[in-house]
């Protein structure tokens, strides 16, 4: 079952891009932004890197940090950081743990053709590690202002 609205968050660990791991429950204290997309270097993913990176000083001023997460290597996010300039953290799920707890590995379809994928989603997390708000099957035009403001209702 996903995680819902009020839930706390999962002890789960992700390979960060600079080696080692990231535990989300070391996030709880301060709001906590989890997006997930499909894939490093395509076009709305990019995007939405773009849009997280440009609103992190924002993100920061509210006590909000913000990781990212695909199936991509940690190499692969290195590479997608360094050609965009990106200041958002990105992480890999290797075990699909964090998409399974999250609901975000779904069954997909493209010009008729089935398979699975990374439903992209986002996740915001109070200081005490509760669910406050969830976006599923996210557009990116406008998402991460939509999220910066959850954040600024959240830390009222």
């Amino acid at each position: 079952m996903a995680i819902e609205e009020g839930d706390k968050i999962p002890a789960i660990e992700l390979a960060s891009t600079g080696g080692g791991n990231i535990a989300l429950r070391d996030h709880v204290g301060h709001p906590f932004i989890l997006y997930f997309y499909p894939k490093d270097d395509t076009s709305g993913c990019t995007r939405e890197a773009q849009d997280f990176s440009a609103l992190m000083p924002e993100f920061a001023a509210l006590g909000a940090s913000v990781l990212g997460v695909s199936k991509d290597s940690a190499i692969k996010h290195q590479k997608f950081i360094s050609k965009y300039d990106l200041t958002v953290p990105l992480a890999t799920d290797t075990d699909d743990s964090a998409m399974q707890a999250f609901g975000v590995w779904v069954e997909k379809q493209l010009y008729g053709k089935r398979y699975m994928g990374i439903d992209r989603s986002t996740f915001l997390f109070d200081s005490e590690g509760k669910l406050f708000r969830a976006w599923r099957r996210v557009k990116v035009p406008g998402h991460a202002v939509d999220v910066l403001e959850s954040v600024r209702e959240l830390v009222r």
